[in-house]
């Protein structure tokens, strides 16, 4: 298993803060090609010739018809997030001590905090009509300004095959959002698949994505779900919060998966979908998958479901998503970016990278009309009664990068030290960043 990830980026972070953002305040116009349209330069954290990809691309090519009399044209660059979200994450950092960011980024909601306290992100506040910005589920905001608008909405649950569940004569129906199954419920469950489900794993929690975001995102829920916290609500104290007996206890939980045989970090990418481990924890970015592909394992939704995340002593799950931002770029006249980033967070946009992506819309007025207990609807019920984001602090980064060291250190680690030794680093650098 490959170590860890986003010390570069971190680095990078602490570069431009220390610099004084020198390269990134200048006043320049806006580039404008031989046509005389002003260009609008945007980069996208997928690879174009995905289906996310795609679907804004599309949008991107009906603006540019849409807006050629205005003289306004996007052009659009893509940073496939192929080795993680590191790599894109220090090529936003690098173009911002280079004064070379585009004028309209995607980020991960959970970087708000860092990017706008180092002047990545512009505050965006008078460019979104108060309608459109009370339309949104949730905003991206930072000492009360706004950075960002959410491209969709995010939930995550444990997908499970539902021939293996049968075979092995579980019952999971009557586990609802709203009616959670508990820890000791999803420990019989973890139990029974490897007992009586024919399985090479009962779960696979996903403890070997510690590359990038995706462990952070899909884990943190059960350190909230066992009474824990990682920091202050100000976001500058760690110690006390992420070394509490209560976020040990979370932790602890996720360790006992793996130390009972439950779960592992060598679980191959496509084993779950093709019959190998009963369940699966991911986004709502699966649905597509298991409706689209590996048909010999699941030729309908008859064969597969969505459970939501099991409750310790609270309730929690995932949520957060990629976001728009406007950057702090040398271009100060801002209205064409604010017209390009209107249209890609309207409605219809909202609707159709949705729809590519199996996400929920981040627009409220979007009406999907899901199935009541389809997986959609689980999601979408998550979102609004269970998620908790995860922690709004400048010091993400480093934040992400010690949670990530915890999970891949879980199996073999004491867990006191791990909190310690992660503890003292992220409080660290939330020392540096507020002195």
């Amino acid at each position: 298993m490959k170590k860890i990830f986003k010390a570069i980026s971190m680095v990078a972070v602490s570069a431009v803060m220390a610099c004084g953002f020198a390269a990134c305040d200048g006043g320049g116009d806006s580039d404008v090609d031989s046509a005389g349209n002003t260009i609008v330069k945007i980069m996208f954290h997928v690879d174009e010739r995905s289906t996310e990809g795609q679907a804004y691309k599309k949008r991107i090519d009906e603006f540019n018809t849409a807006y050629k009399d205005k003289k306004i044209k996007a052009s659009a660059s893509y940073k496939a997030r192929t080795t993680g979200a590191a790599g894109y994450e220090t090529e936003l950092i690098n173009k911002q001590v280079e004064g070379t960011l585009p004028d309209i980024i995607t980020f991960d909601a959970p970087n708000c905090a860092s990017y706008a306290n180092s002047k990545l992100l512009y505050d965006i506040s008078s460019l979104v009509p108060q309608d459109v910005q009370d339309d949104f589920i949730s905003l991206n905001k930072y000492n009360g300004k706004l950075y960002g608008l959410p491209i969709q909405e995010s939930s995550a649950g444990f997908y499970y095959n539902k021939k293996i569940f049968d075979r092995a004569g579980i019952d999971v129906s009557s586990y609802t959002v709203e009616n959670p199954w508990t820890f000791d419920q999803f420990k019989d469950v973890c139990s029974q698949l490897k007992s009586r489900g024919n399985v090479t794993a009962a779960v696979d929690m996903r403890f070997d994505a510690t590359r990038d975001e995706t462990a952070t995102y899909l884990l943190y829920p059960f350190i909230y779900a066992s009474g824990g916290t990682f920091t202050s609500e100000d976001g500058f104290t760690a110690t006390g919060y992420f070394n509490s007996s209560a976020t040990q206890s979370g932790f602890q939980f996720l360790k006992d998966l793996i130390t009972e045989g439950y779960s592992s970090y060598s679980i191959g990418a496509t084993d779950f979908f093709t019959g190998k481990v009963g369940m699966y924890l991911s986004s709502g970015w699966t649905i597509p998958d298991l409706d689209n592909k590996y048909k010999e394992t699941f030729a309908s939704r008859d064969d597969w479901g969505l459970l939501p995340y099991p409750q310790g002593t609270a309730q929690a799950s995932a949520t957060g998503s990629w976001c728009y931002g406007i950057t702090n770029n040398n271009h100060k006249d801002k209205s064409a970016a604010k017209e390009l980033l209107l249209w890609l967070t309207s409605t219809e946009s909202s609707d159709a990278i949705t729809t590519a992506t199996g996400m929920i819309a981040a627009r409220k007025s979007v009406n999907k009309n899901y199935t009541a207990g389809s997986p959609e609807d689980v999601l979408l019920q998550q979102l609004q009664l269970t998620g908790k984001a995860r922690p709004a602090t400048v010091a993400y980064p480093t934040f992400s990068t010690c949670f990530n060291q915890i999970i891949y250190s879980l199996k073999d680690g004491n867990l006191t030290d791990l909190l310690t030794t992660q503890t003292n680093t992220l409080q660290t650098e939330m020392n540096r960043i507020k002195n």
